[in-house]
């Protein structure tokens, strides 16, 4: 398997919601928002094999003390290959001298945070305001 990984922005928006609607995503319902959003984000990392997109994250990011990393997908097919960190290790580059990296997990995705240095901030509680089944 050889995989790339990118921070181009040159992406088809159907490539983008193959992936979004295969991780069952509600986000997916918004593709020109989700576009947007992505294509607007302070980092977008990309992971490619050959010309196909397996996976993404991004960060949005005040530029020098807080990072926010909303979205990591990997196609489901590809779960477990190690995909998911090389694009986390990536933004985690970026970032490392970050005074606050943030994001929200639930599910199995606790679990790869928690293993990439991630913790419960505290007593803190998760809160949004948020209009959509999942993600």
């Amino acid at each position: 398997m050889d995989i790339q990984i990118s921070e181009t922005r040159d992406i088809d928006l159907q490539d983008i919601l193959n992936l979004y609607k295969a991780n069952k995503w509600s986000s997916a319902d918004k593709p020109t928002q989700l576009y947007n959003g992505l294509l607007n984000s302070e980092t977008l990392i990309t992971a490619w094999e050959d010309k196909k997109l397996i996976g993404l994250g991004n960060a949005i990011s005040d530029g020098h003390l807080t990072v926010y990393y909303p979205h990591l997908l990997v196609l489901p097919e590809y779960h477990g290959k190690g995909i998911g960190k090389m694009i986390f290790d990536k933004m985690r580059e970026k970032y490392r001298d970050f005074h606050m990296q943030m994001l929200t997990a639930d599910g199995k995705s606790v679990d790869f945070y928690k293993k990439n240095g991630f913790e419960r901030a505290g007593n803190t509680e998760p809160m949004w305001i948020y209009q959509g089944n999942e993600h």
